[in-house]
């Protein structure tokens, strides 16, 4: 520095001309050496950068247990319930009607063989009688008859040996005289029949679903009087698409079926069994119909009063599950975790393993599965970024082997199984 300010003071000799004041040589030589001394404190205090710990990227995943056990397949559908039987009750004969039961209103609950209500009797007592009388005669007849053709035969013998005729032995009058009598008594059997028809009886369990009539009311023959419905048996008629009837056994032939409904605002469970197929499809809905019956549908027998079982109510709307063919080791997969037949699990050293499973079919929401899974298997249900068959995982919480920091999980992830 001293010989720069030598070199000054020479250039100022040399060059007086400028008149260059040696205040003006020195102030840019001390800003400089202040600058230079400035920066070479400065990079005497910079510390080293710090060294951060290594971070585990090992993708980390949750998880699900495969359960495997024995499952029954099952085919949904719908219905509403209805009797097998239903009757519309008609008048057979003509009267005023005398008599009606209590049960029989709407709603009521008759039994087989109960007395409804009972028309005017008194006509069809008389033509009775009178059938009954003209019976008596014609057999009187009949008899009187019978005794003269034998006392015909016998004076045709002691007249001639010859062979008497039909007309000699009285036989065209006997055979009138038997008409008469079969005559006489069909008309006492269609008199007692139209006295039997005065009373209006059930034709079996039922329930009153309708009475049009009333005391005192005048019907004639033909006149509809109410209509019962039979509390016996119930029937559904439960639509099956064609490509279900391949999860039935037998194509649902005497299937077991489990109704779901509502009553008194809670869920309720009736058991029925198909009794038939309706064998044709539907040009409307193209669909198959099944029929499938329940005993007893308003629990009325003294078991099901015992057992406290709810009413399957006739126009009641159901839920339908239809037991179909049983898998002996089958399980539920959701269907976004299924992916061209395979299945991401994670083995024993966590590590990604795609299983190849047997699909038997989709079931709403969720796969059936019957081979390529175990029970206990560790299904992935979480995502992965570009999954590899073999990489290495974490689970949750877990800790890498190699490195005894905390892992910091990805925020960020992509579906190891795409959805269908």
């Amino acid at each position: 520095m001293i010989h720069l300010i030598k070199l000054g003071l020479n250039l100022t000799l040399s060059f007086g001309e400028f008149k260059v004041t040696r205040k003006q040589i020195f102030i840019p030589i001390i800003v400089l050496a202040v600058g230079i001394g400035f920066f070479v404190l400065l990079s005497s205090m910079k510390k080293p950068p710090e060294e951060k710990a290594p971070v585990d990227n090992t993708p980390i995943v949750s998880v699900e247990s495969i359960k495997v056990e024995p499952m029954t397949l099952k085919v949904t559908s719908y219905g509403v319930v209805r009797p097998k039987y239903e009757t519309d009750l008609v008048a057979q004969v003509s009267g005023q009607i005398v008599e009606l039961s209590d049960t029989f209103v709407r709603g009521g609950f008759v039994n087989e063989g109960e007395l409804l209500a009972r028309i005017d009797p008194s006509d069809y007592q008389a033509a009775l009688i009178d059938a009954q009388a003209n019976l008596a005669s014609a057999r009187a007849s009949l008899e009187t008859e019978r005794a003269q053709g034998k006392v015909a035969e016998d004076e045709w013998k002691r007249i001639t040996d010859a062979a008497p005729t039909e007309l000699s032995l009285r036989k065209p009058q006997l055979a009138q005289e038997l008409a008469r009598v079969k005559a006489a008594e069909a008309s006492v059997l269609r008199a007692k029949r139209n006295l039997e028809r005065t009373y209006i009886k059930a034709p079996y369990n039922a329930l009153i679903e309708s009475r049009s009539v009333g005391l005192g009311s005048f019907v004639t023959t033909g006149l509809p009087l109410g209509k019962v419905l039979g509390t016996s048996v119930a029937e559904v008629r439960l639509p099956v698409a064609d490509n279900q009837i391949q999860f039935l056994t037998d194509s649902g032939n005497n299937a077991e079926v489990i109704l779901k409904g509502e009553f008194a605002g809670q869920m309720q469970e009736w058991r029925a069994t198909v009794v038939r197929s309706e064998g044709v499809v539907d040009n409307m809905s193209r669909m198959n119909y099944f029929v499938a019956a329940v005993q007893d549908p308003y629990a009325l027998t003294t078991n099901n009063k015992n057992n406290e079982a709810k009413a399957l109510r006739f126009g009641a709307y159901v839920n339908a599950d239809i037991l179909g063919q049983e898998l002996a080791h089958a399980a539920a997969v959701p269907r976004y975790l299924v992916n061209n037949n395979q299945v991401a699990t994670l083995d024993a050293n966590t590590k990604l393993r795609y299983q190849t499973v047997n699909i038997v079919r989709q079931d709403g929401k969720n796969m059936i599965i019957s081979d390529g899974l175990t029970d206990g298997d560790q299904i992935i249900t979480s995502a992965l970024d570009y999954p590899v068959d073999g990489m290495q995982l974490a689970l949750p919480g877990q800790i890498s082997e190699d490195d005894d920091s905390n892992v910091e999980p990805e925020s960020e992830t992509q579906l190891a199984s795409v959805e269908d």
